[in-house]
């Protein structure tokens, strides 16, 4: 379904730069959940879920595939079309619906028992917290946000990406950036962990991502 009411909230800009992005290949990711998300929601009970930046779809077929009410969202209506077709083939399409959301300028209305955020980061300006913050905002009453990115530059990446002025902020700093009362929020999860993963040229290589889990009281 595509939500033509939300055209005019989207930044031409980005759409373009992330429809060409998507549109460099078939397929740009692996099509595979991201662990993170697999070992936080394996553990669940299947309720809501939003699924920020879901690009070609695979979270968000996982999730309903493990029974999961899915509201996935991204800027990129390539990336949107894969992740329909995606979740056709895997026979989930009655729990998942797919929206396109500009998250600078639009973001998704109502509450959920989780809010996924997975590798929200992008080249582009974007204003990481005040997207972050209102995922928390989104978070139900006894739900939670999990909030996983890069720690580091990946391996394989060569000096031209390695941009000196990067700032991989800690799970410590998004927690603090988030600004929870405390009354109200319990930290489940902050902490560092590191895969091994393969990287464009074949070769594997360790990866520390950021992660932070936190669940409305």
């Amino acid at each position: 379904m595509h939500d033509s009411h939300h055209h005019t909230r989207i930044d031409e800009e980005t759409a373009r730069f992330w429809d060409e992005r998507y549109g460099q290949s078939e397929r740009i990711w692996s099509g595979r959940p991201n662990p993170h998300l697999v070992d936080v929601a394996g553990r669940l009970p299947a309720g809501t879920v939003l699924d920020l930046g879901c690009g070609e779809g695979a979270d968000a077929v996982w999730l309903a595939g493990q029974g999961w009410r899915v509201t996935a969202v991204d800027v990129s209506s390539t990336a949107l079309d894969r992740a329909r077709v995606a979740a056709t083939e895997a026979g989930v399409t009655p729990r998942v619906e797919f929206r396109r959301h500009d998250l600078t300028r639009d973001f998704p209305t109502g509450t959920y028992d989780l809010v996924s955020a997975q590798f929200l980061q992008t080249p582009l300006e974007f204003p990481r917290l005040d997207v972050l913050r209102a995922a928390a905002r989104a978070v139900a009453p006894g739900g939670r946000l999990l909030v996983v990115e890069h720690g580091e530059f990946p391996p394989w990446a060569t000096d031209h990406h390695r941009h000196p002025d990067v700032h991989f902020p800690t799970p410590q700093e998004t927690l603090d950036g988030l600004d929870l009362a405390p009354a109200d929020w319990e930290t489940e999860r902050l902490d560092a962990p590191r895969r091994t993963a393969t990287g464009p040229d074949g070769h594997t290589g360790e990866l520390v991502d950021h992660l932070l889990l936190v669940r409305r009281r």
